[in-house]
């Protein structure tokens, strides 16, 4: 069950989950489906969509609770926080024997505490799975028992973003950026947190390098007028929202981010398409410099250094030219952010919860039945 399953990290994390799971499985979303859905649907899965209004929603709560004993399922897996307030009571209602919940972006670092619904919930399911230590940390913070917390960290699938000259043709001729010209570029929502306004004055410092902003959000039309201002409308590509952004890492040379607060999904993403990647965090990344095994081809930009982002750019364009336009060989951060492992920890969690007692008032599991999350 998830709150949404449009076009986003937490959508996708589920599809990569559904298809590496042995289990058979049903999807529910508290929101009107979006390419994600229909790609799980795609794949033989169900996905039943039942509309919510508010995180209160009584109502859908009592429609969820007659979908779920419909199903008579043996585990419900719920993600992101409305799903995870309203899944878990229905489940409970519906007496089903195993609850989970997946939290991806709970909360803001700076915030105190959950609301009393958001933690009443939590107490009628089994375990969280925290998709980042940060997250994990809150929910501590905030009472959630330390045996009830697993930490599962976000995962891509590197073949999704294999690179393929075809493919980059494709979207520079639709782009409008001729071959030779180099191209930084980034994916991810517009927001005024990601600093994409930052990307913008380094590229002025650039000579001949072209921007492509791989997303839409509200902070577009600032965008948009500081390129103007700065003198760089021309060299600033807007690609708006795409479906999958591997063809949009096809046409980049250099990925570029200077998120602060930002987990580093699109930057593992960036180095899978064969990209070399400047950024402000990547705590995958940051783990392998600290551990002294670097990723070829990263770079973290210093936090009180203005220049740090232009001078990196300018260094990266030149490694470009030197290296005559060819690609780096595909990296990753390490087999623990590889969706297989995403969906082996899951099961895990699946597994030990099957041998443990069921909730109090719920049945066991149907031995040798199939698992329904």
């Amino acid at each position: 069950m998830i709150s949404t399953a449009a076009e986003g990290g937490a959508e996708h994390q589920l599809r990569l989950l559904l298809r590496r799971l042995p289990h058979d499985s049903e999807v529910v979303t508290l929101s009107p489906p979006g390419t994600e859905a229909r790609a799980i649907q795609a794949g033989g899965i169900p996905v039943h969509e039942l509309n919510t209004v508010c995180d209160r929603d009584l109502a859908a709560i009592v429609r969820l609770r007659r979908l779920i004993r419909r199903g008579r399922f043996d585990l419900v897996h719920t993600h992101l926080y409305r799903a995870c307030v309203q899944g878990r009571i229905a489940a409970r209602l519906a007496g089903v024997p195993h609850i989970v919940a997946t939290e991806q972006h709970l909360g803001r670092a700076g915030a105190t505490r959950l609301g009393p619904l958001y933690l009443f919930s939590e107490r009628l399911g089994q375990m969280t799975i925290a998709a980042t230590a940060a997250i994990a940390e809150r929910l501590r913070g905030w009472g959630v028992p330390d045996d009830r917390i697993a930490t599962i960290p976000r995962a891509i699938d590197p073949a999704e973003y294999r690179f393929d000259p075809a493919l980059r043709a494709a979207a520079r001729a639709r782009l409008g950026v001729p071959g030779d010209v180099p191209v930084i570029g980034v994916t991810g929502r517009l927001t005024p947190a990601k600093r994409f306004d930052l990307l913008i004055r380094a590229v002025a410092e650039v000579p001949g390098a072209t921007l492509l902003l791989v997303g839409d959000g509200p902070a577009r039309p600032a965008l948009e007028q500081l390129a103007v201002i700065e003198g760089v409308a021309e060299r600033v590509l807007f690609a708006g929202t795409v479906r999958h952004p591997r063809e949009m890492l096809c046409a980049m040379d250099i990925f570029a981010t200077p998120d602060p607060g930002a987990w580093g999904l699109a930057v593992l993403e960036a180095i899978a398409a064969g990209l070399p990647a400047v950024y402000a965090a990547c705590p995958p990344l940051e783990e392998r410099a600290a551990a002294r095994a670097p990723v070829r081809g990263t770079y973290r930009l210093s936090p009180h250094d203005r220049e740090s982002l232009p001078r990196a750019l300018r260094a990266e364009v030149l490694c470009h030219e030197e290296r005559h336009g060819a690609r780096l060989p595909a990296r990753t951060a390490g087999l623990r952010y590889d969706a297989d492992h995403l969906a082996a920890a899951v099961g895990q969690v699946y597994d030990r919860l099957s041998l443990t007692a069921p909730l109090p008032g719920c049945p066991s599991l149907r031995g040798g039945g199939a698992w329904n999350a």
